[in-house]
């Protein structure tokens, strides 16, 4: 999978996210920032990304989600050979469970 080289994209972005500190500013920072239909495809993807993790298969995955099989793949795809962001996602999930922390 490509990554966006430095020259090609916006550190602000990134450091803007960095400065959140509440679900609910995050949660205002997207609204403002994305379209209901960039949220609802970003949204659908993760839950995507979790039911692959958890072993669901593609069928259950597309009844559960409505997301087509191409965006399906792609997760998948992301998944197996992305660039470890869902996977950096998962690792801390475990942790905070493991220290019995709320899920996010």
């Amino acid at each position: 999978m490509a990554r966006i080289t430095k020259k090609e994209k916006s550190d602000g972005l990134y450091q803007a996210i960095l400065t959140l500190r509440t679900e609910e500013e995050v949660y205002d920072f997207f609204q403002d920032l994305c379209t209901v239909t960039e949220l609802r495809a970003m949204e659908q993807r993760f839950k995507v990304a979790v039911l692959l993790k958890q072993g669901m298969i593609y069928n259950d995955i597309l009844e559960r989600t409505g997301a087509s099989s191409a965006t399906i793949s792609r997760v998948n795809r992301s998944l197996a050979f992305g660039h470890g962001g869902y996977q950096t996602f998962f690792e801390r999930q475990a942790e905070r469970k493991e220290r019995g922390e709320e899920e996010p």
